[in-house]
C-alpha cells in the first residue's frame, strides 16, 4: 500500500449534514507506512483515497494507534479532539489523484499553505466544485441557508453576527500561519497559497490559492492563481499578474528570482530571473515590444512572448512615443538588496 498524504480534521457541517470545511492541524506528506497501518486497524481503510468520519468512541484507539508508532504530535490532537461535538474525521490519499471530496480538497489546500507542496505540485483539478459557498464569520463556517437563522439567533442575544466574507476558499490564517512571515490583512490571502519564509505581504497584497512566493519577498500587488514568485522579488503597490484562470489560460505566469514589478504594472508572461518591470506599464504574451543594445539603439521588434524566462531585461514605456521597450537590466540586484536589508 502506498500514500500520498494524511491528514486528521475536525470539520464543520451544516444544520443538513453538508461538510463545509475541514481544519487540518498537522498534515503528513507521504506518511510513514507504519502509521497508516495503524490507523487503517482502527478506521477500516482498505485502500485508495478516502475520508473517513469517526465516532468519539473511536478516539481513544486511535490515539492509542498514533502512540505506538512514535506519532506523539497525532496523538496530541486526538486527545484534544476527544469528547468534541464537532465531526472528526480522517483523510487518506493513496495517491495524488483528483480531489472527490471537502475534505479532500481541504487537505490539498492546507499541503500548499503548510509549504510541504508547492504551486502546481499538487493535482487540483475540480476544487471549485468541491468547495461549498460558505459565509465565513466570526463564528465559523456557516451554510448560507442556516445563516438567516444564525444572525437572529445573535440578535436575540444582544450582539451582531460578524460576517466577514462570503466565498468557497478561507483565509489562510484561520487554517495555517507559516512561519517567518508578515502579514498587513490576513483577508487578502486564501488558504492554498503559498507564502514563502521572510515573505513580508502589505495591506493591499493579495495572493490566491495554488499561487505565491517562494522566498523573500515584498508584496504590495496582486498574485493571481497559478503565479509562482522567485525568492528576493517583489510585486509594488498595485501591480498585477495574470493568473491561470483568467487571461493567462493555461500558460504558467510565473516571476522569476530577484525581479521588480513597478507599482500599478502588469506581467502577463513568465518573467525571467533580474527583471524589471516599470511603473505603470501592463506587458502581455502578445505586446509588441523595442529592442534596444546596451547604447539605446533599436535592433528590432518582437512579441513579448518571445522573451518569455529570458533574465536581466528591463521593460519601459518610451514616454516620447508610447512604445513599450526592453534593454539589459543592471539595477535589480542592488535595488532589492537595499529593499529587503530590513524586511
Amino acid at each position: 500500500m502506498t500514500n500520498f498524504a494524511f491528514g486528521l480534521g475536525v470539520g464543520t457541517k451544516s444544520s443538513s449534514g453538508t461538510l463545509l470545511e475541514v481544519y487540518y492541524h498537522a498534515p503528513l506528506l507521504n506518511a510513514d507506512q507504519s502509521l497508516i497501518d495503524a490507523v487503517a486497524a482502527v478506521v477500516g481503510y482498505e485502500g485508495g483515497n478516502e475520508c473517513i468520519e469517526l465516532e468519539n468512541s473511536q478516539l481513544k484507539a486511535l490515539e492509542e494507534a498514533f502512540l505506538s508508532v512514535d506519532a506523539e504530535a497525532q496523538a496530541e490532537v486526538v486527545e484534544i479532539l476527544s469528547g468534541t461535538s464537532q465531526t472528526v474525521l480522517v483523510t487518506i490519499l493513496e495517491s495524488d489523484a483528483e480531489p472527490t471530496s471537502t475534505a479532500e480538497a481541504y487537505l490539498k489546500l492546507t499541503l500548499l499553505s503548510q509549504r510541504l507542496v508547492k504551486p502546481h505540485g499538487i493535482n487540483l483539478s475540480g476544487i471549485f466544485g468541491l468547495l461549498p459557498n460558505v459565509a465565513w464569520t466570526d463564528e465559523g463556517a456557516i451554510a448560507l441557508e442556516d445563516l438567516p437563522k444564525r444572525q437572529l439567533a445573535a440578535r436575540a442575544q444582544g450582539r451582531i453576527l460578524g460576517v466577514n466574507s462570503v466565498d468557497k476558499f478561507p483565509k489562510m490564517s484561520d487554517y495555517v500561519v507559516p512561519t517567518g512571515i508578515r502579514i498587513g490583512d490576513a483577508s487578502r490571502i486564501r488558504l492554498g497559497a503559498h507564502v514563502g519564509e521572510g515573505t513580508t505581504v502589505m495591506h493591499e497584497g493579495f495572493i490566491n490559492f495554488n499561487a505565491g512566493t517562494m522566498g523573500v519577498s515584498m508584496v504590495e500587488g496582486r498574485i493571481s492563481a497559478g503565479v509562482i514568485v522567485g525568492d528576493g522579488s517583489d510585486l509594488g503597490g498595485g501591480c498585477s499578474t495574470m493568473g491561470t484562470l483568467s487571461g493567462g489560460n493555461k500558460q504558467i505566469i510565473s516571476v522569476g528570482e530577484n525581479c521588480l514589478i513597478g507599482a500599478n504594472a502588469g506581467l502577463g508572461l513568465p518573467l525571467g530571473d533580474r527583471c524589471t518591470l516599470e511603473a505603470g506599464l501592463y506587458v502581455t504574451a502578445g505586446s509588441k515590444v523595442t529592442l534596444l543594445d546596451d547604447q539605446g539603439k533599436t535592433v528590432g521588434t518582437i512579441k513579448a512572448a518571445d522573451l518569455a524566462g529570458k533574465p536581466d531585461l528591463l521593460f519601459r514605456r518610451n514616454s516620447q512615443t508610447g512604445r513599450i521597450e526592453v534593454k539589459t537590466n543592471k539595477t535589480a540586484i542592488e535595488l532589492n538588496s537595499e529593499l529587503h536589508k530590513h524586511n
